[in-house]
Order: C-alpha cells, then structure tokens, then sequence
C-alpha cells in the first residue's frame, strides 16, 4: 500500500527475481519453487502507519504469519524486515542485542512498534517449532534513493531541513 512497483523495476530482467503484487495480510499460494521469502511489507513511515493502523498491524501479523506459511510449504529461506522500533522508546544506547526495551503499548506508534514485535515473534516460532531457516534483520535509521524525502522518518527529516537550510531537528512525529 505504501511500496511502489518502480522501485524494483530495476531487478525485473534478472533471471533469479521475479515480484509479485500481492495483499500478504491474505494467504499466497505459488506452484512454483521458491528460495526465500523477504517479508519488507510494512508502512513504515510515521505518516503511513498513523493514516493506515489496522493495515499496519495486520501487515505485521497476518502478514508475517502467511509469508512464513509460505516459507515453509516450500520449504524457503524466511527473511524478516524488522526494525529498531521493537525496543520502544529505549534507555539504552546502542541498543544490544540482550536489551528488551521500554515499550508502550498503546501510544500512537504502538501499531507498528507492536507489529514488528509481533512479526519476530512469529518468526522465532517459526523457527523453533518447524525448524525453519529464518534471519530477522533489525534496521536503524536508514536512507536510501528511492525513500520519500517528507514522509516523517528521522534521516529524511534531517536531509530536508539540511536542503532547506533550516535548523535541524527531531521529527516532530516521534512519540
């Protein structure tokens, strides 16, 4: 809902790639083999998320749980997009792996934080009662040429203020 086809139109003519348009909050049933499955569907930018909170969590959790459903009937590598959100609002800096974070629930970024919370632990289920492949990638603040500049995600805010020639400053749409 909030991806865009172009971004990989680059990748389309590789033999190894194929993209599918496709809902994961329903089930997706391929003939075909398949050698991994990348769950990176999710709105994950605070505008997205806050106009799409249902889908946000459904995409993380029905989402989440079909694709690894897929993973395993073809018995593929499962790789999870997940993010530094899973620690909440954190008291520690850098956040290790052994951190468990300081998480609110019900505030206003709590579908997608709780989502991706969710989404790992389907994963790590996944992997332990089925014996599924499975890598979970936690990304930081990233930016990256295809990103929207204004779509209220730290590193794009820093980069427009910078552009702009304004003072640089948090997102005003943190917790």
């Amino acid at each position: 809902m909030t991806g865009a086809a172009k971004n990989v139109a680059h990748l389309r003519d590789h033999k190894s790639f194929e993209s599918i348009q496709h809902n994961v909050s329903e089930p997706l049933y391929m003939d075909d083999a398949v050698d991994a499955v990348l769950h990176f569907a999710s709105p994950a930018s605070p505008v997205d998320y806050a106009d799409h909170p249902i889908a946000t969590l459904k995409v993380g959790t029905l989402g989440t749980h079909n694709m690894l459903g897929l993973a395993r009937a073809k018995k593929a590598l499962f790789l999870l997009a997940s993010t530094s959100e899973v620690y909440g609002d954190p008291q520690v800096n850098p956040q290790p792996e052994t951190y468990w974070g300081n998480v609110n629930p019900l505030g206003p970024r709590a579908v997608y934080d709780e989502a991706k919370r969710a989404a790992e632990a389907f994963t790590m289920a996944y992997h332990r009662t089925h014996g599924m492949t499975t890598r979970i990638v936690r990304i930081f603040n990233t930016h990256g040429p295809r990103m929207r500049v204004n779509d209220g995600r730290a590193v794009p805010n820093f980069l427009l203020q910078a552009l702009k020639n304004e003072p640089v400053t948090e997102s005003l749409l943190r917790r």
